[in-house]
């Protein structure tokens, strides 16, 4: 995977993710900014979170945790692989660790602790935000296989396999009620997520379900048979709808491009053109 921006300057939920009664799943890494608020718990590959991240439930990571300081867990924080927690991290349940454990001053696990490994007592990283900070620098001054080199240590072997992190932005809410960004939000195919997406703008794949509305200030592009639950609009930009694309509520935008099939259940209010693509057998 090749990096051209901050990492965290997007919202991106990787193809298959699908957010369960309690929990966000995917199969690779989930990178959470600093001050972020999940609702969610989180199970995935590696779970890296910035200072003062939230997570309403558990934690689950197949491979590395590293929560840095002041982030809090509600529920358990179960790791794979090793753990890093910085200064005042509170975990409201039990941790369990399979390797070593490496931890910060005035951590608060309410249920106790468990490591296979070594444990060590101290500050134990450097911070996320530097991480990520030290990574756009690397970036901005064009050191591109540097900054390769560098996000290839924290994520392990995923780049490799090709398996996309989730990443969750700075200050960023996601929830069943909503997930809002202040960011541009792209999301993969075959995604099952549950609450409004708020967003820069939004781009959404193929063959996935949105239990809830879409609206940005900007684009809105949504991929071949997707279903949005509600309604889609933008402030000043455009809307692209994907062949059989269905949408159970209203349509507001500028310009509104329509592929084959496309199906619109409310009204429709565009300010600029409105493009139905047809199918040959449509044209017969």
């Amino acid at each position: 995977m090749a990096f051209s921006t901050d990492p965290l300057d997007e919202l991106v939920v990787p193809s298959g993710t699908e957010a369960e009664e309690h929990d966000l799943v995917t199969d690779g890494d989930v990178l959470v900014g600093g001050r972020a608020t999940v609702e969610f718990g989180v199970r995935g590959r590696n779970v890296l979170a910035g200072e003062g991240a939230t997570f309403g439930g558990s934690i689950e990571a197949d491979g590395d945790c590293r929560l840095d300081m002041w982030c809090d867990v509600a529920d358990n924080v179960l790791v794979g692989e090793d753990a890093y927690l910085g200064e005042r991290v509170h975990v409201g349940g039990q941790l369990k660790v399979a390797g070593d454990l490496d931890i910060g001053d005035d951590v608060d696990i309410e249920e106790g602790f468990e490591a296979n490994g070594w444990i060590v007592i101290r500050n134990p990283m450097p911070t996320i935000i530097f991480l990520f900070m030290y990574l756009k620098h690397l970036l901005v001054i064009g050191e591109e296989d540097a900054a390769q080199q560098l996000i290839s240590e924290v994520v392990d072997d995923d780049l490799e396999r090709g398996a996309e992190p989730l990443v969750i932005p700075a200050n960023a809410t996601v929830s069943d009620d909503a997930w809002r960004v202040s960011t541009p939000a792209r999301i993969g195919d075959e995604c099952r997520l549950h609450g409004n997406v708020r967003a820069e703008t939004v781009s959404i794949g193929s063959d996935g379900n949105v239990f809830g509305s879409v609206r940005a200030r900007g684009d809105i592009t949504i991929g071949e048979k997707t279903r949005i639950h509600g309604d889609v609009t933008t402030r000043d930009g455009a809307v692209a709808l994907g062949p059989d694309v269905r949408i159970l509520g209203d349509v507001s935008c500028s310009d509104l491009d329509l592929g084959p099939g496309a199906e619109v259940d409310g009204s429709i209010r565009a300010s600029g053109e409105i493009t139905m693509e047809t199918t040959n057998r449509d044209i017969e």
